[in-house]
């Protein structure tokens, strides 16, 4: 039998999820980090899965309101407006936190990619079980 839960407590757990995945990829890659790119390194490995926890946050939307009560959104659309959000976020903060200077370029643009890609399994299952 099926539980069904609201859709806040959906995005939620999601996001609980979205976390988890970070901050798994953050402890994986700290110390491969830290040998070859140097103590200047990590914070730009911690900002770059903070864009990916954050793009997919933002992705995410779509879909969570696209679970609620009344009209509905086809989900071919709100599939693909939710695919284009996240890149979006991922593009805005990636160059907002490149050009701030606060960080180190190469590193930073590494993890950025990275925790894109440690988030897209997370996103398309939220994404295939919210439509």
């Amino acid at each position: 039998m099926i539980a069904v839960r609201s859709p806040v407590a959906e995005y939620l757990r999601f996001l609980l999820w979205a976390v988890a995945v970070g901050v798994a990829l953050v402890l994986l890659g700290y110390a491969p980090t830290r040998r070859l790119g140097g103590e200047g390194a990590l914070p730009a490995m911690i900002a770059g899965c903070v864009v990916g926890v954050l793009a997919s946050a933002v992705g995410a939307m779509p879909v969570a309101l696209g679970r609620r009560r009344g009209p509905q959104t086809a989900p071919l659309q709100g599939m693909l407006v939710s695919m284009a959000l996240r890149l979006v976020t991922v593009l805005v903060l990636g160059l907002a936190t490149g050009l701030a200077g606060w960080f180190e370029t190469r590193p930073l643009l590494l993890w950025i990619g990275l925790g894109y890609v440690a988030q897209l399994p997370l996103d398309v299952r939220y994404m295939v079980r919210g439509f």
